[in-house]
């Protein structure tokens, strides 16, 4: 009997709207995490590229990082590491 609800429920045109939302919900997330992770193995790439050039690649992090943030957050956080490593005796 419950085999014969849940059949009957399927053919439902509600039922069939939602599970075909659910089905396009879940492919279009699919997509975009294959697209995702293309992209994220171009900037590999590009990465390696600049390091096979002899650029430092952590310090191009840090600036692509750096480039992201707001000016001023990026001003208060460099006044905050260089009164910490004052303190710490590390700038001269």
């Amino acid at each position: 009997m419950a085999t014969a609800a849940a059949e009957q429920e399927q053919d439902q045109p509600a039922t069939r709207f939602a599970k075909d939302h659910l089905k396009a919900f879940v492919e279009r997330i699919e997509r975009l995490e294959e697209e995702k992770k293309a992209l994220a193995d171009d900037v590999k790439d590009v990465y390696g590229e600049a390091k096979s050039m002899g650029f430092d690649v952590k310090a191009l992090r840090t600036i692509i990082r750096m480039r992201k943030e707001d000016t001023d957050e990026r001003k208060e956080h460099e006044a905050i590491l260089e009164t910490y490593m004052l303190a710490l005796g590390m700038l001269n």
